[in-house]
C-alpha cells in the first residue's frame, strides 16, 4: 500500500501539526550542521503555498522527559526563518492553554515552530494524553521526520489516531520510494555495500537483500567476522566470534541465491591504535588472515579496486555503512575511494543514512549521488522490510 502525502491531501486553511526531524548538532548554542532543517524545507514551502497554517514540532537530544535549556529548540526557530525569508513564530512549549492560544493566532501560510516534544516524558512513552494535548492544536497531521518513524511516539505516531487527514510530508515520500520502490525493484544489476562495526547489527539487512541484489560487498568491521566464518584468523580486529555461524548462514544463502558475495581480499592493520587521538604505533598491508597483536582498519588497495570494479558496472547502489576508521585520516583510503566511485559512477545512487551519509560528506561527494537518507536506524528497519509506526499511523492509498 502507498502512503499518503501531502501531494494527496488539501490542506488551505487548515491547521496542519508537522512532526520535522530537527534533531542537529549544536555546539555552544550554534548549530553545526543544519541538513536536517534544509531536507524538512520543501515540505514547510509547500505547506505555505497551499496557505496552512504550519505547526511545526521536534524533539532535539535527549533531554529524559524534563524541560532543559541545553535541549531548546530556540535556534532551529532562527535558522529556519532565514532559510523560509520570513518569521517562524516560537513557541516556548508544547502543550497547554497558552500554546493553543498562540496557535490560534497563526493565519494561513504562517509558521510556527513548538518547544523540543521530549521535555515531556509523555513523548517517549506514547502516552495517548500526551498525543491528544498535541492534537489540539491542529486539525491534520503530517509526518516528515524520517529519522524518528521507527518510533512509535506520542508526536510520530500517537497523534494520528486524533487527526484527519494524516499524510506524510516529502521528505519521507522521497525515502519511502528510494529505499523501499528502487531497491525492491531496481535498474538492475543491484549492487549493496554494506560496512559498520558489527554483522550483529546487520545481519537481518543482509538477509533481506540477498533477496533482491545481484552484488553484495561487505567491508568495516562486519568483514572481520566473515573471515573467522572462513576460517581465517582476524588478529585484533572488532569481531563478534557468536555470529560466526550467522555470517556461514549468510554465505550459504548467497550461493543458493546466485548473489555475488564480495569480502575485503587485503586490509590495512595497524598496532597500538588510539582512536581518541587518532593516532597508531605501525601499519602495513596484508592479505587474508590478520596476524596476531595487529587490527583491521581499513580495507587495502586490492580490495578497493576489486570493489570499485563492481559499482562501476552497477545500475543501482545502496550504501550503508564505511569500510573502516573513516574517522581517522590515515583509515579513511577505502570509504572515500568507495565514495568516489560511487559518485563518479551513473548508476542511481542511494545512500541509507548515519555513518555513509558522514562520510560521503566527509570525502566531499554529497552533492554527487543521487539520494541520501536523513534515517540511520529508521532506514536500517526500513531495509529489513520492518513496519516504521511512524509511516503506518498515516492514512495509506
Amino acid at each position: 500500500m502507498a502512503t499518503k502525502s501531502i501531494k494527496d491531501a488539501d490542506l488551505s486553511g487548515k491547521r496542519v501539526f508537522v512532526r520535522c526531524d530537527f534533531n542537529v548538532p549544536l555546539t555552544d548554542g550554534v548549530i553545526s550542521d543544519d541538513s536536517r532543517i534544509v531536507a524538512a524545507l520543501p515540505t514547510i514551502q509547500n505547506l505555505i503555498a497551499q496557505g496552512a497554517k504550519v505547526i511545526l514540532s521536534s524533539h532535539l537530544g535527549r533531554p529524559k522527559g524534563e524541560k532543559n535549556a541545553k535541549y531548546t529548540l530556540a535556534p532551529v526557530a532562527e535558522a529556519l526563518a532565514a532559510q523560509l525569508g520570513q518569521p517562524v513564530t516560537f513557541i516556548e512549549d508544547c502543550i497547554g492553554e497558552e500554546v493553543e492560544a498562540e496557535v490560534a493566532k497563526l493565519g494561513d501560510g504562517e509558521v510556527a515552530l513548538l518547544e523540543n516534544v521530549r521535555f515531556y516524558q509523555g513523548e517517549t512513552d506514547n502516552d495517548p494524553e500526551f498525543a491528544a494535548s498535541l492534537a489540539k492544536l491542529a486539525d491534520a497531521f503530517v509526518n516528515d521526520a524520517f529519522g524518528t518513524a521507527h518510533r512509535a511516539h506520542a508526536s510520530t505516531a500517537g497523534v494520528a489516531k486524533f487527526l484527519s487527514p494524516c499524510v506524510c510530508g516529502l521528505l519521507i515520500e522521497k525515502e519511502l520510494a528510494y529505499l523501499g520502490e528502487k531497491t525492491n525493484s531496481p535498474e538492475r544489476p543491484l549492487t549493496v555495500i554494506l560496512g559498520g562495526a558489527k554483522v550483529s547489527d546487520k545481519i537481518k539487512v543482509i538477509d533481506t537483500l540477498l533477496e533482491k541484489a545481484d552484488t553484495i560487498i561487505i567491508g568495516g568491521g562486519m568483514a572481520y567476522t566473515f573471515k573467522l566464518a572462513l576460517g581465517q584468523t582476524v588478529g585484533d580486529s572488532l569481531s563478534e566470534p557468536d555470529f560466526v555461524s550467522t555470517a556461514k548462514a549468510a554465505l550459504a544463502k548467497a550461493k543458493e541465491k546466485g548473489v555475488k558475495f564480495l569480502l575485503p581480499v587485503d586490509n590495512m592493520v595497524v598496532k597500538g591504535l588510539d582512536f581518541g587521538a587518532g593516532t597508531f604505533a605501525d601499519s602495513k598491508v596484508v592479505e587474508g588472515s590478520i596476524p596476531d597483536g595487529w587490527e583491521g582498519v581499513d580495507i587495502g588497495p586490492k580490495s578497493i579496486e576489486l570493489f570499485n570494479a563492481e559499482v562501476k558496472n552497477a545500475k543501482t547502489v545502496l550504501w550503508n555503512g564505511p569500510m573502516g576508521i573513516f574517522e581517522i585520516e590515515a583509515c579513511n583510503k577505502g570509504t572515500f575511494a568507495v565514495a568516489k566511485t560511487i559518485a563518479d559512477s551513473d548508476a542511481c545512487s542511494i545512500i541509507g543514512g548515519g555513518d555513509s551519509v558522514k562520510a560521503i560528506k566527509m570525502a566531499g561527494y554529497g552533492d554527487q549521488v543521487t539520494f541520501m537518507s536523513t534515517g540511520g536506524g529508521a532506514s536500517l528497519e526500513f531495509l529489513e522490510g520492518k513496519e516504521l509506526p511512524g509511516v503506518s499511523a498515516l492514512d495509506q492509498a
